[in-house]
């Protein structure tokens, strides 16, 4: 394994969807005009990626097609970076899933592995499939920079993984809408050391760190 190889990935969140903000997990709404006005303006300027992935969930991957045709880049569509599944809180608004029970969304921020939703994924089934493309992407493409287009569960899980966090703690990380993740990988395999570059932030794209 080449130590010396450094691979960058930019991980960001698509914008507001049509409908605003729910519990959309995996429903396939497209972007609002709104959404689009804030992915557009978080990659304005030079685009400095080798590569895109995108989940294909519209309001990622219709975003996704656009800017691979504007700037010329290999698109790949990754099943694995869908959202989480809410189960029964799918397309449900927070004041609807509290409407009965006013302490059931902090008893879930505070503790998602026990207080998922009815019929939700489970996070071990999460973590295995966002992790297990994480790593592929890294094998894949060492040494390039690759923009990953997804959610911010996802993002959350990638964090967690790389930084050693216990899943409990995915809430601790706010991921706004198109805010831009960057992490950098040292080396490859067991031996690669990722750093957090920063998180969260808008049209951070063009300077490469």
């Amino acid at each position: 394994m080449n130590r010396d190889v450094v691979t960058t990935v930019d991980l960001m969140r698509h914008g507001e969807p049509v409908g605003g903000r729910r519990y959309r997990g995996q429903l396939d709404d497209p972007l609002s005009d709104k959404g689009w006005r804030q992915m557009r303006r978080a990659v304005a300027g030079d685009a400095p990626w080798d590569l895109l992935i995108s989940s294909p969930l519209r309001r990622c991957l219709e975003f996704a097609q656009e800017l691979s045709r504007r700037r010329g880049l290999a698109l790949e569509v990754e099943e694995r970076v869908k959202e989480v599944g809410f189960g029964a809180w799918e397309g449900r608004t927070a004041e609807q899933v509290a409407a009965h029970d006013p302490d059931i969304l902090q008893r879930f921020w505070r503790d998602p592995v026990r207080e998922r939703p009815p019929g939700a994924e489970s996070l071990p089934a999460f973590r295995g499939r966002v992790v297990a493309a994480w790593t592929d992407a890294l094998a894949r493409h060492a040494g390039r920079h690759i923009l990953i287009v997804g959610h911010a569960g996802v993002i959350r899980m990638v964090l967690s993984e790389v930084l050693g966090m216990p899943p409990i703690h995915l809430f601790r990380i706010q991921v706004p809408n198109a805010g831009i993740t960057r992490l950098q990988v040292q080396g490859e395999g067991e031996a690669a050391l990722p750093r957090l570059m920063f998180h969260g932030e808008m049209n951070r794209a063009k300077g490469k760190e």
